[in-house]
């Protein structure tokens, strides 16, 4: 029950940090100020951790006992999509929001670092923390990879909100969760002919139409 007793206790910070990351929404790689603060917070908690993917931010809580290393990850890029409601927290930058939730991601993540610090000399091995930029444009986790941040790591956590759920539950499953940021290209190659003899042609229009259907 200690961990839960502890969440509740970091509850107001986690709601008044995703609040602020939501007032202040950053687009993707450009996550300056978001990464900012994220530092400071972290410097508050005397929590170790250092700067990748230009403004992705990884941190560190070594427990007291040698074991495995696992790590959680959030995002914490905004979308270019304005906002149009009135509560008090709304973005304060026209044309960009954190409509997906990543302003919840940052600020939950901080709230796990506040609480596993608290519980560290009961930890055996350790846990990083993976606040990343760039996922709505595909490129953060990747420069994160590329800079090593998997490197001695045994697991990964990659937790998302989902407004389908009722609060206070947990959905988990085996296998591939939730878009990946993947990208193909299909090339069509028609056939030229005549409009009386369609069976002797291959309309590219055509064959695109039922490709996207």
């Amino acid at each position: 029950m200690r961990t839960l007793d502890l969440a509740k206790e970091v509850q107001e910070y986690v709601v008044k940090m995703r609040r602020e990351f939501h007032m202040n929404p950053e687009p993707s790689m450009k996550e300056f100020n978001t990464s900012t603060r994220i530092k400071e917070e972290l410097d508050k908690m005397g929590v170790e951790y250092k700067s990748v993917a230009g403004t992705g931010v990884v941190a560190t809580i070594h427990g007291n006992t040698p074991g495995k290393t696992v790590a959680l990850r959030g995002d914490i890029d905004a979308l270019a999509v304005v906002e149009e409601t009135d509560v008090e927290y709304a973005s304060k930058v026209h044309g960009l929001m954190h409509a997906c939730g990543h302003d919840t991601h940052g600020a939950m993540l901080l709230g796990a670092v506040k609480v596993l610090n608290q519980m560290k000399d009961e930890i055996k091995g350790t846990v990083k923390f993976f606040f990343q930029p760039g996922e709505e444009v595909g490129r953060g986790a990747a420069a994160m990879v590329a800079e090593g941040v998997l490197d001695g790591v045994d697991g990964v956590m990659g937790i998302h909100i989902s407004s389908d759920m009722p609060t206070g539950t947990i959905n988990a499953d085996a296998g591939p969760r939730m878009a990946s940021a993947d990208s193909f290209k299909i090339i069509i190659t028609g056939k030229g002919g005549h409009g009386a003899r369609p069976e002797q042609c291959v309309d590219a229009v055509v064959v695109g139409a039922a490709t996207v259907m």
